[in-house]
């Protein structure tokens, strides 16, 4: 393999793939990219085996081949040379030699035969959605995926559709956020599919703004374009659960609130809450929300939001950081806090927008 690009033209499609590269890894060729140099493009790929990321520029290809390449040595030393720098690459046996100005380096290589990839992924359907779409789906929604959770299908994103509405499902088994977007075009087949955590969370920083993404389904990855990156990710095999079952269908007791003012309430009367368990206790009376928290040290605080309700008094315990995450993921100046009893979840959404909603379970306290 010979090649020259410029600093950039090799950089950016590097970063783009390096969030799924370690430097130790249990095989030695996952802490490699893959560089395949052919047709003027240079396309450079990394793995760890569940997401696989593929990022493509420009080059002046004198000598076709694929080498794989220690991945965060070569992004250290191509953050490190000047801007606009021109890079000579060239393999010499098992090594490869990079010239940049006066600059020179070698680095060890292995076959570009070692390197695992996806290459099919037999796609059953594929789905054109607007980037920006997708990214407020994974957006409101990923906070509460389950971190590590023995019921592995939690520790993802659930994304289903039936050929109208695309939607964003995660829950934690203590709460649970839901977003759906429309799709246009024709109707195609109903199907579920869970995109493991560290699939979702690179989605969501190779995502931008602009133009659209094609997603292809398959029944053991998923696979998106973006722009000049090719996002592949296995699927968690298992059975999500029936999320409906747990959404209010509709609460008898509705609070409605200044969001930021409410936000900011809840914020201030977490300091003194349990730092293991961050209770706190909602009291909703006419016209008022009493917020208090206490902690073993005997400490406590309360504070009160003036908001629109008219029902019985009720009183409930919740995890204050769930409500936070909540409130900051909702769009708008008021908020709804829909409440059953002290025994059952809230439904929290903004008012009229019912393509967000948010459930958060009750706590003792």
């Amino acid at each position: 393999m010979k090649l020259t690009a410029t600093r950039e033209d090799i950089l950016t499609p590097l970063q783009s793939v390096i969030g799924v590269v370690e430097r130790r890894q249990t095989m030695p060729v996952l802490a490699n990219v893959l560089l395949a140099a052919r047709d003027g493009r240079l396309s450079i790929t990394g793995t760890d085996l569940e997401v696989e990321l593929v990022a493509a520029s420009q080059a002046s290809v004198q000598q076709p081949g694929d080498i794989t390449i220690p991945g965060r040595k070569l992004l250290d030393i191509f953050r490190s040379l000047p801007e606009k720098t021109s890079v000579a690459l060239s393999t010499e046996g098992e090594r490869v030699s990079l010239r940049a100005g006066r600059s020179r380096f070698t680095l060890s290589s292995l076959p570009a035969a070692e390197f695992p990839l996806v290459d099919e992924i037999n796609a059953q359907q594929t789905l054109t959605v607007a980037q920006g779409e997708f990214r407020r789906l994974i957006d409101k929604t990923h906070f509460s995926m389950a971190q590590q959770d023995v019921r592995y299908y939690l520790n993802g994103l659930l994304l289903e559709t039936d050929g109208k509405v695309l939607r964003a499902v995660a829950t934690d088994g203590h709460r649970l956020a839901l977003c759906e977007t429309e799709l246009g075009g024709k109707a195609k087949t109903n199907q579920q599919v869970i995109v493991p955590r560290k699939g979702v969370l690179e989605l969501q920083r190779i995502l931008g703004a602009e133009g659209n993404i094609e997603l292809a389904v398959g029944t053991n990855h998923v696979r998106a374009q973006i722009g000049d990156i090719r996002f592949t990710s296995k699927l968690i095999d298992g059975r999500f659960p029936e999320y409906g079952r747990v959404i209010p269908a509709s609460p008898g007791r509705t609070v409605e609130a200044e969001r930021e003012s409410l936000k900011l309430a809840l914020q201030r009367t977490a300091i003194l809450s349990n730092e293991k368990y961050r209770g706190i206790r909602l009291t909703a009376r006419p016209g008022l929300l009493i917020i208090q928290a206490h902690n073993p040290e005997q400490e406590e605080a309360e504070d009160q939001v003036e908001v629109n309700y008219q029902g019985e008094e009720v009183e409930i315990g919740f995890n204050v950081n769930y409500l936070l995450d909540a409130l900051g993921a909702i769009e708008g100046d008021k908020v709804e806090i829909g409440l059953t009893d002290s025994n059952s979840s809230c439904l929290i959404q903004g008012p009229g927008t019912a393509h967000t909603k948010y459930v958060v379970m009750p706590m003792r306290l």
